[in-house]
């Protein structure tokens, strides 16, 4: 059998040299240069920190959000979480293309067997000289082989490879999204919870309010008017209490989701979940995103796929050479199946040139050329919009720190006005109106400066995001 083997095969070995010195035709894959500036854009162009060994982007995930339930919810959906499992199986199933790919490249190897045989009567098969059931039997073993002369499959492969690269940025993507994800529902979350807080509290306060203009109204020293604007107040801060509540179970929901829970309670109680953010935070420098983005790894691997495209495209133009050979032993009883006089081999060769197709052929390379070029410009587009990114989430954090210190003002401002208020109404001083205008001033300076603080925390992610941190395990 090894000399059968041998045999078969010893056409496809011969050419295997020949292969082996074949063209790989397509273009090699160049990097596009893009023009990184030296520094991002700050706030109000001032100067931001650029030393390369320091970014807040290479930090984990866990010494930017030091909240412990907030990591405590990231590490659940880091674990948990759909879409990022779907993208890992999206690399298994990329991974398993690459070797659907490769193998179209490989020689194939059948053996296969026949078998025809009849139990006969005894005075039959005397009557026809034996009593063998076996009629006859075969064992044949046949390969094929198109060698790759002009990089054909090795630029499929090549492809395949690229594509599994982009999936793997692709699933990193997902993850550093999720960490965001994560984080601006907990932000939320607690800027809904305080908001519930101050709705509370100015509930219990312009009950008060209610209860004072009623005693001043049955005594004389107050119109009925002065009771129904205060029962106004006392009833738009009650109708912000189950909006409020209707948000926070809502956005509990959308965390278990991401979780990869059925909804439920979702532990939010830090109090100093709304801190603010630190300023000057460190960026590095703007050609490091090239490197650290997932969506600009992604996209050059799909530029590097689409490059390997061309060559496949452009091998199709030269000739391709098909292989095969084919070997097998007979006979009509099992004593002389592997006789070697029974042996039969034979190998054939085939040729074929592209000559008219219709125009399919330049069509197809010049469409793959085309992708190409559209994926450069995507490639170019994501690494500007990444620079955007970045200076967006500087001016942000920036002016988002400064709002937040003016509402604070405001909120204080606003206090002072209503306590003043308050004692002039009960000293007769002034009407109701005054009364009511600084209270509800001041309850929304109070939901104005709780968002503020959303939003600032809020840049902090979006930065953390825009400088391609988090995916790193």
């Amino acid at each position: 059998m090894n000399t059968l083997m041998k045999c078969t095969i010893a056409v496809l070995t011969c050419t295997g040299t020949l292969a082996l010195a074949g063209c790989n035709v397509g273009p090699k894959y160049r990097r596009p240069q893009v023009p990184a500036p030296p520094t991002f854009r700050g706030p109000d162009e001032a100067a931001v920190s650029s030393d390369p060994k320091d970014s807040l982007g290479d930090q984990q995930w866990s010494t930017v959000f030091r909240e412990p339930e907030l990591q405590d919810l990231i590490r659940q959906a880091l674990a948990n979480n759909f879409d990022l499992r779907v993208a890992a199986q999206r690399v298994l199933e990329a991974q398993s293309q690459i070797r659907i790919t490769r193998a179209a490249g490989l020689p194939t190897i059948n053996v296969g067997g026949t078998g025809i045989g009849a139990d006969l009567p005894s005075s039959l098969g005397d009557s026809l000289g034996g009593s063998n059931p076996l009629s006859f039997g075969s064992i044949n073993l046949s390969a094929a082989w198109t060698p790759d002369f002009w990089g054909l499959y090795r630029k499929q492969t090549e492809a395949a490879r690229q594509q599994m690269l982009a999936q793997s940025w692709a699933q990193r993507a997902v993850r550093m999204t999720l960490i965001g994800q994560v984080a601006t529902s907990y932000f939320t979350l607690r800027s809904l919870d305080q908001q519930l807080e101050v709705a509370k509290q100015t509930l219990k306060a312009r009950q008060d309010s209610v209860d004072l203009t009623k005693r001043l109204e049955n005594g004389g020293s107050a119109p009925l008017s002065d009771v129904r604007q205060a029962e106004q107040l006392l009833f738009t801060a009650s109708a912000q209490i189950p909006q409020l509540e209707q948000q926070i179970q809502q956005q509990e929901n959308t965390m278990s989701l991401l979780m990869g829970k059925t909804p439920g309670p979702v532990t939010h109680i830090d109090p100093s979940a709304l801190s603010p953010v630190p300023q000057d935070l460190p960026v590095g420098l703007p050609s490091q995103l090239l490197e650290r983005r997932p969506d600009i790894q992604q996209a050059e691997a799909q530029l590097a796929a689409a490059n390997a495209q061309v060559g496949v495209a452009k091998a199709q133009f030269f000739p391709q050479l098909s292989i095969s050979a084919s070997a097998g032993v007979g006979g009509d009883s099992f004593s002389n199946i592997f006789d070697p006089d029974g042996k039969t081999i034979y190998g054939l060769g085939t040729l074929a040139q592209p000559i008219f197709a219709g125009g399919k052929i330049r069509g197809q390379y010049e469409l793959s050329k085309q992708q190409k070029e559209e994926m450069v410009l995507t490639y170019q587009k994501t690494i500007l919009a990444a620079f955007r990114d970045v200076s967006n989430s500087l001016i942000a954090v920036n002016k988002q720190h400064a709002t937040r210190a003016e509402q604070q003002k405001l909120v204080a401002a606003a206090q002072d006005a209503t306590r003043l208020a308050n004692i002039r109404y009960q000293a007769g001083s002034t009407g109701y109106l005054e009364v009511l205008t600084t209270d509800t001033n001041l309850f929304n300076a109070r939901l104005n400066l709780i968002n503020a603080e959303q939003s600032e925390a809020l840049s902090l992610v979006q930065l953390y995001q825009a400088l391609g941190g988090g995916w790193q395990q």
